[in-house]
């Protein structure tokens, strides 16, 4: 039978070839997707809460897995201790031009803790249930961590490499302070990051469903973290005796004072940005001046930078005494408060003000709030690559109200953006997951990440 001929006009069907091709193409894009969801049931399994100060589920299991995995594809990854358990995952893939800048992808293995009586499933299941795997961790970050596994597992199996070294980096600590697992690799082994100026990690690259636009923010900064423990001090004495120096009422006054303080406005280069991506993105114009109105007003689209135009402090923990009639000799609190970038000394000022002169600040954590560049190459790249999955895709820049293992990167010279690549129906509450009760991510967004991370790997 003689072969039809194949036009080569505009809208002409593929050649065989290059239809086999494609075919082959959309085979390994849907293996790696149903790949991503499989280590992300497999991880969720493996228990890795963080419950903070040194009280957590070792790291080191988890790793092991990351390990053998990578190991199958012919990655040698290195599981270095911070201290017993506490594992990070490290590894380094080579490129095919030595000269070229090598990238970073980093994310942390733990998990902050659940309490089972208050899910639907059990939360260390990995369960799949209504198009969504279940449990601690599938959005922070397990599902994240299963995402870049698997296409890099894909790419190296089609003996696909990006041009410079790609470095991975899986963390222990990141749900505390990183000391045992960001900080740790980064003072004790820089050499594995050697070359690194940018990297991608966590909370970015999701889909926002507002005004009916599809808003993809990618993280380009945080704010600064300063995690504080008060102080007052006092006599101590019977409780039935007057005590003008009681340290619970000092601590309580204090604690009361940074609750109700109202911070101003700051609108960084960052939230500026994001703010006209905004406006852009919906056809709207937002007012600086009514920021906190306009929050509402937006919904979900608000929801991006209402945490980001000032600075915050929250009181988190109080402790006092030992026994109802005995006034203690002293009382403590803590305090978690965040800063955006350059506006750290402000920050301090006022909380020393609000604080009065009878109770003392230390810090439990201080870091500071790291930046990347949204008018960049690879901020571009990172929205190409979403449009190229989503062509309704509207990236923006945007800065995340919390932290993440960026800052200790930081350190090194890295920049890091928060990608995270997830398309996600209107009615998931993505930030609701985090460290949220019933935390899921869908099937079909694991496998559109897995095709969005391929495509930026493409340009790396």
């Amino acid at each position: 039978m003689t072969e039809p001929k194949v036009r080569e006009d505009v809208g002409a069907a593929p050649a065989p070839r290059a239809a086999e091709a494609a075919g082959a193409e959309a085979a390994g894009a849907e293996a790696a997707g149903a790949e991503a969801a499989e280590i992300c049931s497999a991880l969720i399994r493996i228990d890795t809460t963080n419950r903070g100060e040194g009280v957590a589920r070792p790291e080191r299991p988890a790793a092991e897995y990351v390990a053998a995995l990578l190991d199958e594809v012919g990655v040698a990854g290195t599981i270095v201790e911070s201290a017993p358990g506490r594992a990070s995952l490290l590894a380094r893939i080579p490129g095919t031009d030595p000269s070229h800048p090598p990238f970073l992808i980093h994310g942390h293995l733990d998990v902050v803790p659940a309490e089972a009586s208050e899910w639907s499933v059990p939360p260390f299941s990995g369960e799949v249930r209504d198009g969504c795997v279940w449990g601690r961790g599938a959005v922070d970050m397990k599902g994240t961590l299963a995402m870049t596994l698997a296409t890099v597992r894909r790419r190296l199996r089609e003996g696909r490499r990006t041009r410079g070294d790609l470095v991975l980096a899986f963390l222990a600590d990141e749900e505390c302070t990183g000391d045992l697992g960001s900080r740790f690799v980064a003072r004790e082994h820089p050499e594995v990051f050697e070359g690194c100026t940018e990297a991608i990690s966590e909370s970015g690259g999701f889909s926002v469903h507002a005004g009916g636009a599809r808003i993809y923010p990618i993280a380009t900064g945080e704010r600064g973290t300063t995690w504080m423990r008060l102080t007052a001090h006092g006599t101590a004495g019977h409780g039935s005796k007057p005590a003008p120096d009681n340290p619970v009422a000092e601590i309580a006054h204090a604690v009361s004072r940074i609750a109700s303080h109202e911070w101003p406005v700051r609108l960084t280069p960052g939230v500026r940005a994001l703010l006209d991506g905004l406006a852009a993105a919906l056809g709207t114009t937002i007012d600086h001046d009514r920021l906190d109105e306009e929050a509402r007003r937006l919904g979900p689209a608000g929801r991006l930078f209402a945490g980001t135009i000032r600075n915050s402090a929250n009181p988190t923990r109080l402790d006092a005494g030992y026994k109802i009639n005995v006034v203690p000799g002293t009382a403590t609190a803590q305090v978690d408060g965040r800063y955006l970038p350059g506006t750290g000394e402000e920050f301090l000022a006022t909380i020393d003000r609000l604080l009065g002169p009878k109770v003392t600040r230390e810090f439990v954590n201080y870091e500071e709030a790291p930046a990347a560049d949204p008018a960049g190459a690879t901020f571009a790249d990172l929205a190409a690559a979403l449009r190229a999955e989503d062509p309704a895709a509207r990236p923006v820049p945007y800065v995340m109200p919390g932290g993440t293992d960026a800052k200790s990167f930081h350190g090194l010279g890295i920049a890091s953006f928060g990608f995270a690549p997830l398309f996600l129906g209107p009615d998931l509450d993505y930030f609701g997951m985090f460290h949220g009760v019933d935390e899921r991510v869908p099937l079909d967004g694991l496998a559109f990440g897995t095709r969005v991370l391929d495509r930026f790997l493409d340009t790396r």
